[in-house]
């Protein structure tokens, strides 16, 4: 590597004297302008702030993001639709269409590194922020967008995470040969795509500093969902040579149409899988383990199974003469997994390098104590809803180390936002909210 820093801007920063963890977070001092709701764009300015960044989200008076009030469960209180979104994140109300909440979101517009938004397609430029007023205010400021689709016959449709999905591939590709399409229950569209477009935002910064300028990010949902499909249109090219032969449907001689199937509990990467009962099912709609018969511990699998022959019979011996016997197989090895629990089983197998993995309910997943300690799912304290759990932040790092906070409260930093981030004076302060521009009409009493 050059002695020059990667940014061409000189040499690289003596290294810290601080120990790992207590030199601030890697994307401290990096301040977002977030325009999201929902959940693609939260998903993404959630994980920004992190990793440090301050993300102030904009919301309107007395509405803020639409989740607020979504799927609640605790009267009163926002719901966890909203608060597992937005953690890390300061509030601040604004009526962009008053003349005082334009002169605060300028303001927030010079200050900012980033805007974020996911509204629908043209709502922004509406709004009279298009990209070439925000880059005239500030030539810096990166504009990170979600869409549904990218530019072509559909950029103008409202898109949610089903419908990414369906438009995606992933949909058709999900779901057993004889049935209908099926979503998955991740939010691939939504939280995927937000992962995407944080990717974005990070290597737009990191370009920034070499290039001193601002520039546009745009993910479309179609396009991240595609991304994480990936495998099935590896397949719909393969299908142009002969059938997919790992595929069950192979085995049981039934052909191939012209595009990649349904696959059921197949696995994806050419290692025969299947989703096994164990001990429990099916009155335990979780007592499964996902099994996969790996080649090079074919040996193992036929050992502990109970099918030593399986090991030199020539009917059995190589992965090419399983791949018709697949049914008959994997109905042997359920035999004996049910004869255990699924925890059982893993561990059994993980003994022997056979990979298996246990199907987690969200109530296992929410009662395990490892994920508590690494932090992946998190307990918070919230003023009106009490104590809940959450996702914490997936991606760990040993000098950026992250801390779950609550979310805001509905316009709740308002005031220091405007004091603090921009500098207003009190006068200045006084004189936008007596305008009304941070707060929500009143109700017109009904004639009587």
């Amino acid at each position: 590597m050059s002695k020059k820093a990667a940014n061409g801007n000189g040499a690289y920063p003596k290294p810290s004297s601080k120990p790992f963890g207590q030199d601030g977070k890697a994307l401290q001092g990096v301040r977002i302008l977030d325009f999201t709701h929902v959940q693609s764009g939260p998903t993404c300015t959630q994980l920004l702030a992190w990793f440090g960044a301050d993300v102030i989200k904009v919301e309107r008076p007395g509405v803020g993001d639409i989740t607020r009030g979504q799927l609640v469960d605790v009267k009163g209180a926002d719901s966890l639709y909203f608060t597992m979104l937005n953690h890390n994140k300061r509030s601040i109300t604004i009526d962009s269409k008053h003349p005082q909440g334009m002169r605060v979101l300028n303001a927030l517009i010079k200050s900012c590194d980033v805007l974020v938004e996911n509204f629908a397609p043209g709502a922004l430029d509406r709004m009279g922020l298009t990209w070439d007023y925000i880059h005239k205010l500030n030539p810096r400021m990166i504009v990170a967008s979600v869409k549904g689709f990218g530019p072509g016959p559909y950029e103008d449709c409202k898109v949610y995470e089903n419908v990414a999905q369906c438009a995606g591939g992933s949909a058709s590709t999900t779901g057993f040969r004889d049935g209908p399409p099926l979503v998955t229950g991740a939010q691939i569209g939504d939280s995927g795509t937000g992962l995407h477009l944080a990717l974005g935002i990070v290597s737009a910064l990191y370009q920034r500093i070499r290039t001193g300028r601002g520039q546009k990010v745009l993910c479309a949902m179609q396009d991240g969902v595609l991304n994480l499909s990936r495998v099935k249109l590896r397949d719909q090219q393969r299908l142009k040579h002969g059938p997919l032969t790992e595929y069950s449907q192979y085995g049981e001689g039934i052909p191939f149409g012209d595009a990649t199937p349904r696959a059921g509990n197949d696995s994806g990467g050419g290692q025969p899988g299947r989703i096994l009962k164990c001990k429990g099912a099916p009155e335990d709609p979780n007592a499964y383990i996902y099994f996969i018969t790996q080649a090079p511990v074919w040996g193992e699998i036929c050992d502990i199974i109970g099918e030593p022959t399986w090991k030199t019979d020539p009917e059995f011996a190589t992965p090419k003469a399983r791949l018709p016997k697949l049914n008959q197989i994997f109905a042997r090895i359920e035999q004996w997994t049910m004869t255990m629990t699924k925890f059982e089983v893993m561990n059994a197998c993980n003994a022997v390098d056979i990979p298996v993995g246990p199907i987690l309910s969200m109530k296992e997943i929410a009662e395990e104590k490892s994920l508590r300690d690494t932090g992946t799912v998190v307990e918070v304290d919230h003023p009106t809803r009490g104590k809940y759990l959450t996702v914490g932040n997936p991606i760990k790092m040993s000098d950026s180390i992250s801390e779950v906070k609550r979310s805001p409260l509905l316009g709740e930093h308002t005031d220091e936002i405007l004091s603090d981030v921009l500098g207003f004076k009190a006068a200045e302060i006084a004189e936008i909210k007596n305008s009304g521009a941070l707060s929500a009409p009143e109700k017109k009493e009904k004639a009587a």
